[in-house]
């Protein structure tokens, strides 16, 4: 059973940083890109950041310049730089694998894990 696992979040104050890790397992078919996505409460799930397997990345307005996204194939793992934090960034984060142009497609989804920033 496919798996990933995120760590690394937590509680800090603003202007503080913090690095998201996502590891995963049991994926056969490669993805095209792995990305970040939040959900703060009473609102949509959103992206932050994705990277594609060939290494482009994109970002959400609110995260650039602020938010880095990275991966290292070797280890399966995708990381989530997140400096000069906001309380808006408060949310829970969600690593993704995404796969999709050629069979199988799939999504699958970390469990999240909690960032809370402090004002």
């Amino acid at each position: 059973q496919v798996q990933l696992v995120e760590s690394g979040g937590g509680l800090v104050q603003t202007g503080g940083s913090l690095r998201l890790s996502c590891t995963s397992s049991k994926i056969t078919f490669s993805p095209n890109a792995m990305g970040w996505y939040r959900q703060a409460p009473g609102k949509q799930r959103e992206l932050v950041a994705r990277i594609s397997s060939g290494g482009s990345t994109i970002y959400a307005d609110s995260v650039k310049g602020r938010f880095t996204i990275s991966r290292d194939n070797a280890k399966n793992t995708v990381y989530l730089q997140m400096n000069s934090l906001k309380p808006e960034d408060t949310a829970v984060y969600y690593c993704n694998a995404h796969r999709d142009g050629t069979f199988p497609s799939y999504d699958y989804w970390g469990q999240g894990t909690q960032v809370t920033v402090s004002s």
